[in-house]
């Protein structure tokens, strides 16, 4: 947890300093006290003397108010760095997350990554704060009442020494017990979110198949799992609090019966006993206190291993030392063999072929063959497990991942757009984009029609995933994202299938035109999308099939003629008849 404290950064470490030197003043005002209450008894009572008694009053006043004033203080700077380090830790885990590669990101999950970002990260906050005022406070006050009771009596300290290591040797005990179960408690909170992600997220299937029986009964059984864990978890350390009161109204007895009997003796006056009991009231608080920052220190501690996991996490996808430039974006695949991990099966094998630049690919294949895990790669999205892709002659490893992606305009298969406008959506292409660089770029992704239709036109809002948008206004849109950033390698993964035929033929002319000195690489579904294409790659379970043009492959490729005429007719062979 300690190396999370990195990210105290400008003023929050000169509050995290200032809190506990805050603290310091209260905890010697309240040590002042009893001291003071005891001279009250034994002089001022004793005596019938009432100016002393107003004195030694008005000092426990002005050290009331000193004491008040350093509280105040110390929560004040204790809140200031503990709010700092919370918005320090989740940017920074934030801007981590953003250069992990996917890998990385399906072995940690979403909604884990979620659950880091928020929960997490407010356990360690919310312990931060706790830690510097209790922290210090606690042990300050514990061991100045321990040296105040003892310059007070030797004799009843004895009590504290067999108190004080009964209670620290419990703490020790159910800590440990515990500790397993608060890491539990936040991946069973990762399970929770990870139900209730899907079924916002897939509430229209869910509907649709009427299964809200079904997803109801799984929500119920990870939250009460999380339910069981919680309550499992904190009655283990609950057990701490009775354990200390009990044995601290056991001293207090202990000190009065041996106090009692030492005042009868004459070895001790009342005034003392009274500032005594005080004193071990006000060290067994602090232990108490304890207990309870431990027992917070246990939850934050198994939320640090899982914010620091994030943080040490390498990408496995980066920059060599020394890289190059590329000028040239032909691109090559050499014997490309890939799968996701190695305990899962190649996606795909044995892939070589050549793209020249200003040339149009097309893919096409049934589903699942591995159509979108090919380009994929091309943006080091993924890493190539077998053989090596170039651009330009150039290993993509080779090349910096800055240049290699900003030299690719990719439109993935899942149209995701961001809240705002439909402007700033298409910006996010190219953020110095001019307002006729945007036209320009709707007008070529065949967006500009239904944008104008609009009230608000390009200021019109884009909701939360883009709800109040069809798939084909959300496909133009991302095909116009991609567009304003004029790349050399322009990719559209099945990326038109939701508009009609009239559209996509007129978006396909427009990328032939706009694109014209740019590698394409079409994924498609539809004949249509990939028959002008000067080059048609047939894909076949993770592998190359056929290559050629659409009338090549009509007379070659068995595959390319049966998707051929399931789309188009049989009237389509009569090209090669």
């Amino acid at each position: 947890m300690i190396k999370l404290f990195r990210y105290l950064k400008g003023s929050a470490v000169l509050c995290a300093i200032l809190a506990p030197l805050a603290m310091c003043l209260e905890v010697a005002m309240d040590l002042l006290q009893p001291t003071l209450l005891s001279k009250i008894i034994d002089v001022g009572v004793a005596n019938g003397d009432l100016n002393y008694v107003l004195h030694i009053g008005l000092q426990m006043i002005i050290a009331a108010v000193l004491g008040l004033i350093g509280g105040a203080a110390c929560s004040f700077f204790a809140s200031a760095a503990s709010m700092n380090l919370g918005q320090e830790l989740r940017q920074g885990l934030f801007d981590k997350i953003q250069t992990l590669s996917f890998i990385e990101l399906d072995k940690l999950k979403t909604s884990s990554l979620i659950t880091r970002l928020t929960n997490d990260v407010t356990q360690v906050q919310m312990m931060t704060n706790m830690a510097l005022r209790g922290m210090i406070r606690s042990p300050l006050l514990a061991i100045g009442g321990l040296i105040m009771a003892y310059t007070l009596s030797p004799k009843l300290s004895t009590v504290l020494l067999v108190a004080i290591p009964i209670i620290a040797v419990a703490m020790v005990f159910i800590l440990k017990k515990s500790f397993p179960l608060f890491t539990k408690v936040q991946q069973k909170i990762d399970n929770v979110n990870t139900v209730m992600r899907e079924s916002i997220l897939g509430v229209k299937v869910i509907k649709a198949f009427a299964i809200e029986k079904t997803q109801n009964a799984r929500f119920k059984k990870e939250n009460e799992e999380l339910m069981n864990t919680s309550i499992k978890s904190q009655n283990r350390n609950l057990i701490l609090w009775p354990m200390a009161t009990l044995i601290m109204n056991l001293s207090v007895v202990a000190v009065l019966w041996f106090g009692g009997n030492m005042v009868n003796t004459g070895d001790l006056e009342i005034g003392k006993i009274v500032a005594f009991i005080n004193y071990l009231l006000q060290i067994m608080s602090s232990v108490v206190m304890v207990i309870g920052i431990i027992i917070s220190y246990s939850r934050a501690k198994a939320s640090a291993t899982r914010i620091n996991e994030v943080f040490e996490t390498e990408t496995s996808i980066k920059d060599k030392e020394e890289t190059k430039s590329v000028d040239n974006f032909d691109i090559e695949f050499k014997d490309v063999s890939f799968r996701y991990n190695e305990h899962s099966e190649y996606v795909l094998e044995n892939i070589s072929f050549t793209a020249k630049q200003g040339e149009t690919i097309g893919i096409i294949g049934s589903t699942g063959c591995g159509k979108s895990s090919f380009v994929n790669l091309i943006p080091r999205l993924y890493d190539v497990t077998k053989g090596e892709i170039l651009i330009g002659k150039t290993n993509i490893k080779d090349i910096s991942l800055s240049q290699l992606r900003e030299n690719i305009g990719i439109v993935l298969q899942e149209n995701i757009l961001f809240s705002g406008t439909i402007e700033s959506n298409i910006k996010f292409g190219n953020e110095n984009a001019s307002k006729d660089m945007i036209i320009d770029s709707a007008v070529n992704a065949q967006a500009y029609e239904f944008i104008n239709n609009k009230e608000d036109k390009f200021n019109s809002e884009v909701e939360q995933r883009a709800k109040n948008l069809s798939g084909g206004q959300k496909q133009r849109l991302s095909i116009a994202r991609t567009l304003i950033r004029n790349p050399k390698i322009f990719i559209m993964d099945d990326s038109s299938s939701a508009l009609d035929m009239a559209t996509e033929a007129k978006l396909q002319n427009s990328i032939k035109e706009t694109m014209k000195d740019s590698t394409v690489i079409v994924i498609a579904q539809r004949i249509s999308g990939v028959m002008d294409a000067d080059k048609i790659i047939v894909m076949d379970d993770g592998k190359i099939a056929n290559v050629g043009t659409h009338k090549e492959l009509l007379k070659e490729s068995e595959i390319y003629r049966s998707i051929a005429v399931s789309q188009l007719g049989e009237e389509v062979l009569e090209i090669v008849s």
